[in-house]
C-alpha cells in the first residue's frame, strides 16, 4: 500500500504553491492578460496552466520551507511582490499610451468623448482607446505574449522563492524608467500635438483679426476633422514606436530581477 508522509505532501505543496502565487500575481497584473475583459476563472485557469508547465522546471530551485509558518508568509509576500512588479512594469507602457491618448484628444476636442476601457475598467477617451487597441493588436504581432511566458519563467532562475527581496536599486530603476517611458509617450503624441497647436493658432489669428467671425461654430468640427487626419497619418509610425516600447518594457523587468 502506497503512503505519503505529512513531510512528503508539504514537499510537493511547496514546490507547487510558491510559483502559483508568483504567477497568479504576474497574471493579474499583466497587461492583456491581465485585462478585467477576461473573466476571473479564464484568469485563474491560465495562472494553473502556467504553474503547471513552469513549476516542473524549476523544482529544485523551490525552498522546502512549511507553508503554514512566518517563513511561509514572507515567501509568498516575496512571491507577490516580485510577480506584481514584473506585471506592473509592463502594464505602465499600456498606461503611458493611455496618457498620450487624453492630450491628443485634449487638443482635438474630444475630451469629454469617453468610453469604458476593458484594460482598466475606467472611461478614458476614444483617442486613448484607440492607442490602446493598437497597442494590444501590436502586442499579440510581435509575440509580446510568449515573451510573457518566458520572462515569468526566468524570473525564477534569476530571483528564486527563498532569495533576496526585490532591493531599492530595483525600485529606484523602475522609477527611473517610467520617466524615461513617459518621454517615449510625449514623442509618441508630438505630431499629433504640434499639428493641432498650429490650427489652434490660426484660429486665434483669425479670431483676432475678424472679431465678427463666430470661430467656435466651425473651431470644433475643424480641429476634430484635422485631428482624425493626422491621426490617420501617424498610425503608420505607431508600429515602429510601439515595437520600441515593448522592447524597452522587457528589457527593463529582466532588469529589476538582476538588481537584487
Amino acid at each position: 500500500m502506497l503512503e505519503i508522509t505529512d513531510a512528503e505532501l508539504m514537499t510537493w505543496l511547496s514546490a507547487w504553491l510558491w510559483p502559483f502565487i508568483r504567477i497568479s500575481t504576474f497574471v493579474v497584473t499583466a497587461p492583456v492578460i491581465g485585462t478585467q475583459a477576461l473573466p476571473g476563472r479564464v484568469r485563474l485557469i491560465f495562472a494553473l496552466a502556467l504553474t503547471t508547465i513552469i513549476a516542473p522546471l524549476h523544482a529544485a530551485a523551490m525552498p522546502n520551507v512549511e507553508i503554514m509558518s512566518a517563513a511561509g508568509l514572507g515567501l509568498a509576500v516575496q512571491q507577490v511582490l516580485i510577480g506584481g512588479m514584473l506585471g506592473l512594469v509592463l502594464r505602465t507602457i499600456f498606461l503611458i499610451l493611455e496618457f498620450a491618448g487624453q492630450v491628443v484628444a485634449q487638443q482635438m476636442g474630444l475630451g469629454f468623448a469617453a468610453m469604458v476601457d476593458p484594460v482598466s475598467g475606467a472611461q478614458v477617451p476614444v483617442v486613448s482607446q484607440l492607442y490602446i487597441i493598437l497597442a494590444t493588436l501590436m502586442f499579440f504581432a510581435f509575440n509580446a505574449h510568449l515573451k510573457l511566458i518566458e520572462l515569468i519563467s526566468d524570473s525564477f532562475a534569476l530571483m528564486p522563492p527563498g532569495g533576496l527581496m526585490p532591493s531599492p536599486a530595483a525600485l529606484f530603476y523602475i522609477i527611473e524608467w517610467t520617466g524615461q517611458m513617459l518621454g517615449a509617450g510625449i514623442l509618441m503624441m508630438m505630431p499629433a500635438v504640434a499639428s493641432l497647436l498650429i490650427v489652434n493658432l490660426s484660429f486665434g489669428v483669425i479670431a483676432r483679426s475678424a472679431p465678427q467671425f463666430n470661430i467656435f461654430s466651425i473651431g470644433f468640427p475643424v480641429m476634430i476633422l484635422f485631428g482624425a487626419v493626422v491621426l490617420l497619418l501617424s498610425i503608420g509610425m505607431l508600429a515602429g514606436q510601439m515595437e520600441v516600447i515593448f522592447a524597452d518594457g522587457f528589457a527593463a523587468a529582466y532588469e529589476t530581477l538582476r538588481r537584487q
